[in-house]
């Protein structure tokens, strides 16, 4: 692919995002805590976090290469999952990056007090805010100010020089301690190592969980994912590279100061003195000066290019969420001049800040981190099982449970451990819940309608296989309703039910026989013409409307579309509301000529009263009308020519963002004063080749067709399509849907068996 559609990172640019991350500022900041926590078998807590890490980068790979796009887990998660689990996945994950990005900016600023103290101790006399904890909070929020600064005004960069210094500063100390251990005693230094785990198992598995977070940063990548070159073989290259850089880095660095840097009392008792001071005291001790003032450099580095990285794909995060209506929509603009997601960097930066003013303990903020980033895996691990099972290439994969188990057993001995970094996890998750059933659930929840119709392999890599049920009486009209359920059905994952009920008494009969030989032939007819593949069922049954009531309910039919010539003729609607009424399911009316199709309809009306209670039907309609050449949409909204100028105003913002949410393609939104509302969507329908329209609701948030609608079929002559869904308050809603999603978890990929039969 070309920098022309907004890939440009490549091996280098993604290999060094995934080192700037990782490298230098975990273990610098978190090595004196996990020494202190394990004494020298802190280097085994380190290697055993590098095999989970690797195990992980295993299905961030899969995941990654897959799904190249920006958003890294969430957007692997929407791909799978429902949008309910998808938005959980996506908060975790965000949060996990901001925390890192607030660990890594107070990293930064302990490590630049702690060298402008040894440098100009005079000034802690003058100014006594410099060491008190006051100057570290301002150069923390410095460093986040600067780098969101950076971020919004380009795409990337601001972060590869800092990252080789870095990389280069690492090599020497590791030189540096070889050679010191060489020339000096080695058979004394290693001596150093013992006790090797004075507080066993525990003490390493407590120390993994300090200083997992300083193996974080090969996700950021997949984060990004959206920007990268040849992103099939980019991805693998740049996150196996970025994880073996850093234990090639990390392992010797531990040793050695472990050994020719710890002090005569041992690294235990070293560390738990001053856990913060651990590294630069044990390079000063086998380099001098030089080697603490490369501490202190490589300290500042690391800190920089993590918050750079984190911060920069935390924003990358929130923009996907946000273009997915997870997140308010505003953080999804980009900036013109440079394209940057400008908003989502800004608020992500003002995120670290208020959680650095809240949160101003680095073994505070890198155990919350650890804890969540270990949430988060376990997440994709689970994704990548779903995917597995779902495309038939693993019943078992060995990798990803192996990771479910790893990371999940961490975090919760982690939580248990540290219940600091458990309740910051709980608090972060209600607030995400709650925001999202009070605010975002409808825009998602209809973003996600849209998404699902435009994109024929979303609902197939979820594992949806949803049902629309299309009765049919005469064989004429199969064509035209086969044309519209295709339109109505989820593309290239739901199926069409073509059913004709037979009445017992007369049977046989030979005009009854016939009409189904006929429904038969036209449902193979459409699905040779097209790739819709229909299929039939027939049935006997006296009640035709409590048949096809059983037969929705039975079969669990997500829609049920009825094609009905004359709609407007006395006693029907009566059938049809006794027929919503006793079906769990959505309702697609249709009045239309024989062997039409909708395909052809390139001017639609569609009228609206500035309610969304049909918006996720109406919008997964018109994405599926979209998907080839978008049609000319006309929203309008007939109300009273006495209306106030206020009321006019907010009426006329409300209409527009109803249709700039529901619209694929071209559309305009209008506001007819007019005494009459019948006659003003009348004479518009001349004009049009469709109307779509949303049905009444009555008690029960049960559909009914109201006069309204009635009055409009009567007085025209076009094609009609009504809407009928069943409404619920959107807690309800988002809640069915969190059910939903932790069903199809547990069912792991296991797909829905045909819920119909052709005969």
């Amino acid at each position: 692919m070309s920098d022309s559609d907004g890939r440009h990172l490549g091996r280098f640019g993604a290999t060094s995002l995934g080192v700037g991350a990782i490298v230098g500022g975990g273990i610098l900041a978190l090595a004196g805590v996990a020494f202190a926590t394990a004494g020298a078998a802190a280097i085994v807590a380190f290697a055993l976090n590098g095999v989970i890490a690797l195990i992980t980068a295993v299905s961030f790979v899969r995941l990654a290469t897959k799904y190249p796009e920006s958003g890294g887990t969430y957007a692997y998660a929407k791909r799978v999952v429902s949008i309910e689990v998808a938005f959980i996945v996506g908060w975790v994950v965000w949060f996990a990056s901001i925390v890192a990005g607030v660990l890594y900016a107070l990293g930064f600023a302990v490590f630049t007090v702690e060298g402008v103290i040894r440098l100009f101790p005079s000034l802690i006399e003058q100014w006594s805010w410099i060491g008190d904890g006051r100057g570290e909070l301002l150069l923390a929020l410095v460093a986040i100010g600067a780098y969101s600064w950076i971020l919004v005004g380009r795409s990337a960069g601001g972060g590869n020089s800092v990252t080789i210094g870095k990389v280069v500063v690492f090599g020497l100390l590791i030189v540096g301690g070889a050679w010191a251990l060489v020339s000096g005693n080695p058979s004394e230094a290693v001596g150093q190592l013992r006790p090797f785990a004075p507080s066993g198992v525990m003490g390493i598995m407590q120390a993994m969980g300090y200083t997992f977070i300083a193996l974080q940063g090969f996700d950021l990548i997949g984060a990004v994912g959206g920007e990268v070159k040849n992103p099939k073989r980019t991805l693998p290259f740049a996150m196996y590279g970025s994880l073996a850089i850093t234990l090639v880095i990390y392992l010797p660095l531990l040793v050695v100061i472990s050994t020719i840097g710890a002090p005569p009392e041992g690294i235990l008792a070293a560390a738990q003195a001053n856990p913060e001071g651990l590294v630069a005291g044990a390079v000063d001790r086998f380099l001098g000066p030089t080697g603490y003032w490369l501490v202190i450099g490589a300290g500042i580095l690391s800190m920089l290019s993590a918050l750079h990285a984190n911060l920069y794909g935390a924003s990358r995060v929130a923009f996907s969420m946000a273009r997915d209506r997870t997140l308010p929509r505003q953080l999804g603009s980009v900036r013109g001049l440079t394209g940057t997601p400008a908003t989502a960097v800004i608020v992500t930066g003002v995120m670290m800040v208020i959680i650095v003013l809240a949160v101003d303990n680095v073994a505070t903020a890198g155990a919350a981190a650890s804890l969540i980033f270990l949430v988060s895996f376990a997440m994709v691990h689970c994704i990548a099982i779903l995917i597995l099972r779902r495309t038939g290439e693993s019943r078992f994969p060995v990798y990803p449970i192996l990771g479910v188990i790893f990371c999940l057993g961490l975090a919760i001995f982690q939580s248990v451990v540290v219940p600091e970094a458990g309740r910051i996890a709980v608090l972060w998750l209600g607030v995400g819940l709650a925001l999202y059933l009070m605010a975002l659930a409808p825009g998602a929840r209809l973003a996600d309608a849209s998404a699902e119709a435009s994109d024929p392999e979303l609902a197939r890599s979820r594992g949806r296989n949803p049902l629309v049920l299309a009765p049919i009486a005469n064989p004429a009209s199969a064509a035209s309703l086969s044309n519209v359920a295709a339109t109505v059905r989820t593309p290239n994952a739901g199926k069409v039910v073509l059913l004709s009920v037979l009445r017992p008494d007369p049977f046989p009969n030979e005009s009854i026989i016939r009409d189904a030989k006929n429904i038969l032939a036209e449902s193979v007819g459409q699905s040779l013409d097209s790739d819709l593949r229909p299929e039939t069922l027939f049935t006997v049954a006296s009640d035709v409307w409590g048949e096809i009531a059983r037969v929705a309910n039975e079969h669990d039919c997500e829609t049920v579309l009825v094609g009905l010539p004359h709609i407007e003729e006395q006693g029907v609607e009566i059938r049809l509301e006794g027929l919503i009424s006793a079906i769990n399911s959505d309702v697609v009316i249709m009045r239309a000529p024989q062997r039409w199709n909708i395909s052809k309809a390139t001017r639609i009306l569609i009228p609206v009263r500035g309610q969304r209670a049909h918006s996720r039907l109406r919008a997964r309609i018109l994405a599926s009308l979209s998907r080839s050449t978008p049609p000319e949409l006309t929203f309008v909204q007939a109300l009273p020519s006495s209306i106030t100028v206020d009321i006019l105003h907010r009426q006329r913002q409300k209409i527009r963002r109803l249709a700039r949410d529901e619209a694929s393609g071209p559309y305009t939104a209008n506001i007819d004063l007019v005494e009459d509302p019948v006659a003003s969507i009348v004479n518009r329908a001349s004009e049009s080749d469709l109307i779509i329209m949303g049905m009444e609701n009555r008690h029960g948030n049960k559909p009914s067709i109201g006069p309204f609608a009635l009055e409009v079929a009567r007085k025209t002559s076009v094609p009609l399509i009504l809407l009928g869904c069943r409404s619920f308050p959107t807690s309800f809603a988002a809640a069915r849907g969190f059910a939903q999603a932790i069903s199809v978890i547990q069912k792991s990929g296991s797909s829905r068996s045909d819920s119909s039969k052709s005969s």
